[in-house]
């Protein structure tokens, strides 16, 4: 069965209609999270919009489909307290329930390769100001010696006074900073990279300084719950693709699944029309919320000073590996590791509806190079025992099913000069905006800066529309 392309959560909807009378009319291409919340946004403000995915689903690369019985996550998705965006789109759709955050920051850190043994180590805050938040934390985290926790004390406070947006930091890659300010090689390993990873999708050395440290001040030096960890209890096609489609649904949003743009083009008075097979759609303004790739494929000429840089901006991969066993191995719902090539595993018993007794294990691999082509066989013989060695309760359980979903193009690549090549949603055609987690957001590709760049789609063309909008974010801050 193909890892990523199993047959949706749920049948796709009828294309719905709206009589657009006099108010402006737009397209939005692409049907992911960036797409989805362009295509709210604009319909809220009495636009008539027509949303193109060429997908049967919502959704994009966080979605989920059908392997038997079980409901599955194309990967383990999670988002932060300090992800307003998505936390604003969560609750649009009604799904905030669905995908709660902890009350309060805790990460069980297992070392498999400590000489003496196994250790379990946390990354958990306390209720107080940062930096005080971490500072018990740090003090007792096992991982590490004194002198190396002092050392983490005195490069965060280092990189809380640098400016995230200061073009010289995206020239810079993470580990050579790290470096300047003392860390050790175990340091970034069992600390900086233990979050640096899953969520740059890039280890310390491939990552730009600029988006390492907008990572690092926002999720752990902002708020003292900013890093707090939510992630969805239910599929995530219930969440992106059915709750989100209802809503659209609602607003009068035209969705055309299985539908894919061909050309877009603008016409002698000014407005646009967007082909797609059987049909010519019209518009006033269009928004390209696809893959940077696919998004230069169909930019018309001029509408970006280099547009060839879009192909420039190079992706990574992300790996899953899931596992059912027929016992129960872990009692935490996640954990991640060190000593291991296992980087975060999830329990997603519930979740996907595992029913029978076992359990539903998730492991998430970001930056996945060396794995992501690697074949099934190999990584279960790899990776299951492994498995053993954190989990001594999966020593003798009964494996039921192995799979593997792959993204090799998950995110765009953090590399150092990646901010001087993301566009900003304004072309310089006029009524023709772009959106995705690629674009000039300020924030790695997340969930956060996809959903981040719809807004700011949107608000350009309304703007062009002379429509009044607010602003999202500050409600949901």
């Amino acid at each position: 069965m193909p890892a990523t392309d199993g047959t949706p959560e749920d049948a796709p909807r009828p294309a719905g209609g709206a009589r657009t009378g006099d108010r402006p009319r737009a397209v939005v291409v692409g049907g992911g999270l960036a797409g989805i919340t362009t295509a709210l946004r604009l319909a809220e403000a009495g636009v008539a919009v027509t949303l193109l995915e060429g997908r049967p689903r919502l959704g994009g690369l966080a979605f989920s489909f059908r392997r038997g019985d079980l409901a599955v996550d194309n990967g383990q998705h999670v988002y932060l307290r300090c992800c307003t965006a998505y936390r604003w789109f969560l609750d649009r759709v009604d799904g905030a329930r669905l995908a709660p955050l902890q009350d309060r920051l805790d990460v069980p850190v297992l070392d498999v390769g400590h000489p003496r043994g196994p250790r379990l180590g946390r990354i958990r805050r306390d209720p107080l100001p940062v930096p005080l938040h971490l500072a018990r934390s740090l003090a007792a985290y096992p991982h590490l010696s004194l002198a190396e926790r002092l050392s983490v004390g005195r490069a965060a406070l280092a990189l809380k006074k640098l400016d995230p947006a200061d073009p010289a930091l995206d020239g810079v890659d993470f580990a050579t900073w790290l470096g300047r300010h003392g860390q050790s090689r175990r340091t970034v390993e069992a600390l900086w990279d233990l979050v640096g990873v899953p969520t740059l999708n890039a280890a310390a050395p491939d990552a730009s300084m600029g988006l390492a440290a907008m990572v690092f001040r926002t999720g752990l030096l902002s708020d003292p719950g900013a890093a707090d960890i939510g992630w969805a209890h239910v599929p995530l096609g219930h969440l992106h693709d059915t709750l989100a489609g209802k809503v659209l649904d609602g607003l009068g949003v035209r969705t055309l699944l299985r539908t894919k743009a061909e050309r877009i083009s603008r016409t002698e008075d000014g407005r646009w029309t967007v082909d797609v097979p059987g049909e010519r759609v019209e518009a006033d303004a269009v928004v390209l919320a696809v893959p940077q790739a696919e998004a230069h494929g169909l930019l018309p000429e001029g509408a970006l000073d280099d547009a060839d840089r879009l192909l420039d901006i190079a992706t990574a991969p992300i790996l899953g590996l899931h596992v059912v066993y027929d016992r129960k191995v872990l009692k935490q719902p996640f954990f991640t590791a060190l000593g291991s090539p296992v980087q975060w595993v999830f329990d997603r018993t519930d979740s996907s509806g595992l029913t029978g007794g076992g359990q539903y294990l998730a492991i998430s691999q970001s930056a996945a190079h060396d794995d992501i082509d690697v074949p099934v066989a190999a990584l279960r013989a790899r990776y299951l025992p492994e498995l053993e060695r954190l989990l001594p309760a999966a020593r003798g359980a009964g494996v039921r099913d192995f799979f593997v979903t792959r993204e090799r193009t998950a995110t765009f690549a953090p590399t150092p000069g990646v901010g001087r090549l993301r566009p900003a949603a304004r072309t310089r055609a006029p009524g023709l905006y772009l959106a995705g987690a690629w674009t000039a957001t300020g924030w790695p590709a997340t969930m956060e800066s996809a959903v981040r760049s719809g807004f700011s789609a949107a608000g350009a063309a309304l703007s062009a529309f002379g429509r009044r909008h607010d602003h999202p974010l500050q409600e949901a801050a």
